[in-house]
């Protein structure tokens, strides 16, 4: 392999898929990165054998080849390169690295002991805005929890459907869902029936991590155990990035079931306002995080209450509209938080939210005030 790269875009490359670079003592080819050179295109790939990286860029390749080099010490040592075009060379199973004033020898290993990565095949797809995922798969990514018992829910469940994308996470303590509409031109289908699976945590962050700043669109393919996220060279219609992930076997907890349909008591109040009160309140909750809501339709308000043996005790008021029925019920703040939080990442700043109770037992359900794509759903503390 000899061939020539600029600095800055192999520091980008390798921003990208050193991510799923694995630490492994049993399988030490892991640690690495595979770096190949064929025809006009630069690649560089990492797997941690559940997720797969491949990323591409055109480059000027005098000798096709390939070889794997330790990814710390590559990382490593382009941090210190000056901005300048980087000479790559493979001689027995060395690379040879020239930039300016830099030479350098990093020992690598065979390319042939590198695992393949998965190549997913079928034509059946769907093309989206890669910021626009991105933003909607953020409000329900960290809602996810690992669990042995349950393996389901430590993934965020996607249904794919000709014009929607729904995606759901929950940890047995709270759940959240988000409707992703797929109207505008940018944004299209093909595929012949709906897709439902389960994505890991990890795959889902590191799709955020890599592709949220992205322009450009987002192409998602599916096969039974594996799906592919794939954006695309701007100079040639040649994929610049792919990641390939796993899936979560198992189905899905029905979570339908769970989502109340009628309620006691509705409230709209400043979301803004209300996050702002609620981390005041959390200074004094106790050990379990509890904070006490005491609303009142008479007086249009919320008192949130929060008392700590070891701290002191906190009370303050929130004006609001309240229909229904005085309702009384505790929460974990923390649930509570990232529920109003996720709803103000993606709002204007005078958003209005909707809090639905039916008594101090049953689950609460928070949404966005005139916008039925997100729902959050919260287990209350129960109290003697």
């Amino acid at each position: 392999m000899k061939t020539i790269i600029l600095k800055e875009k192999l520091k980008e490359g390798i921003n990208v898929v050193e991510r799923v670079s694995a630490k492994s003592l049993n399988l030490p080819i892991l640690n690495n990165v595979l770096i190949t050179a064929e025809k006009n295109f630069f690649k560089l790939t990492a797997t941690d054998l559940e997720i797969g990286i491949n990323w591409w860029t055109l480059v000027k390749t005098e000798r096709e080849g390939e070889i794997a080099i330790p990814s710390r010490i590559l990382s490593g040592f382009v941090n210190f390169l000056p901005n300048k075009p980087v000479n790559l060379e493979v001689k027995d199973l060395s690379l040879k690295v020239e930039c300016e004033n830099y030479q350098t020898s990093i020992k690598g290993s065979n390319p042939e002991d590198f695992p393949i990565i998965p190549k997913i095949t079928t034509e059946e797809g769907i093309s989206l805005k890669s910021k626009i995922f991105c933003q909607n798969l953020k409000q329900v990514v960290d809602i996810a929890s690992y669990s042995s018992a349950k393996p389901e829910i430590s993934g965020v469940y996607f249904l794919f459907q000709k014009n929607l994308i729904t995606m759901t996470a929950t940890d047995s303590f709270r759940l959240g869902e988000k409707k992703l509409y797929l109207e505008s031109r940018s944004q299209s289908t093909n595929i012949s029936k709906d897709y439902s699976l389960i994505l890991p945590q990890r795959a889902a962050r590191e799709i955020i991590n890599i592709f949220a700043e992205k322009e450009g669109d987002l192409k998602i393919y599916f096969s039974p155990n594996q799906i592919l996220f794939e954006t695309y060279l701007p100079e040639t219609p040649h994929p610049q990035i792919q990641l390939i992930s796993r899936l979560i076997e198992g189905e899905y907890p029905n979570y339908q079931e769970i989502i109340p349909k009628k309620f006691e008591t509705r409230i709209t109040i400043q979301n803004n306002e209300f996050i702002n009160q609620i981390k005041l309140a959390s200074l004094f909750s106790g050990k379990i995080n509890e904070i006490k809501l005491k609303i009142d339709p008479k007086k249009n308000q919320i008192d949130i209450f929060s008392q700590s043996p070891d701290i002191g005790e906190h009370h303050s008021y929130l004006s609001g509209e309240v229909q229904g029925k005085p309702c009384e019920i505790s929460f974990n703040h923390r649930f509570l938080l990232d529920g109003l939080l996720n709803i103000s990442a993606n709002q204007e700043k005078n958003q209005k939210i909707v809090l639905e109770l039916i008594n101090s037992e049953k689950p609460g359900i928070i949404k966005p005030k005139d916008d039925d794509t997100y729902l959050y759903l919260v287990m209350p503390i129960k109290t003697n």
